[in-house]
C-alpha cells in the first residue's frame, strides 16, 4: 500500500464518519418533530457504510498481493421502521389521535449520543492515521535532502 492509498483511506473514512454525524444531529433536533412535509412522525435515520470497491488494475494487483484496503464508503441512508414510535398521552396536541395520543419519533437521545461519541472517536482515530501517514511523508522527504 502506498503512503497516498494510507491518506485517501483515512480521508475516507473521515468523510464518512462527518456524515454520520450530520444524520445523527439531524435526528436530535428532530426528537420532537411529529409531523413531516408528508405529515407524519419523523424518524430515526442511519448510515450504512461499505468497504470502497475501486477495481482498477492496481487493485486488483492489491487483492492478488493480498492488500485488499480500499478505504470507506457510505451506501445508504435508511430510516429505523423498527424500532416503535413513542406513544404519548396529550389530547390537546393538534396531531393527537382520537384516544389522544400522540406519535413521536422514535429517537432516543441517549442512543444518539452514544453514537455521536462514537461518531466522534472514530473521526479523531483517522485524523490520528492521516497525520501520522503525513508526518511519515515529511520524515522521508528529510531523509532526502
Amino acid at each position: 500500500m502506498s503512503m497516498l492509498d494510507a491518506l485517501n483511506i483515512s480521508a475516507s473514512g473521515m468523510t464518512a464518519q462527518r456524515l454520520r454525524t450530520d444524520i445523527i444531529s439531524q435526528n436530535i433536533a428532530n426528537v420532537n418533530t411529529t409531523r413531516d412535509a408528508n405529515g407524519n412522525p419523523y424518524r430515526r435515520k442511519t448510515v450504512v457504510m461499505a468497504e470502497k470497491d475501486v477495481t482498477s488494475f492496481s487493485n486488483v494487483l492489491r487483492m492478488v498481493a493480498g492488500n485488499t484496503s480500499n478505504g470507506v464508503k457510505v451506501t445508504n441512508i435508511v430510516e429505523d421502521t423498527q424500532t416503535a414510535m413513542r406513544e404519548v398521552y396529550d389530547p390537546s396536541h393538534p396531531d393527537a389521535n382520537e384516544e389522544g395520543y400522540v406519535s413521536y419519533p422514535n429517537v432516543n437521545t441517549v442512543t444518539e449520543m452514544t453514537n455521536l461519541i462514537d461518531a466522534s472517536r472514530s473521526y479523531e482515530a483517522n485524523v490520528t492515521a492521516f497525520n501520522g501517514t503525513k508526518n511519515m511523508m515529511l520524515k522521508a522527504l528529510e531523509i532526502g535532502k
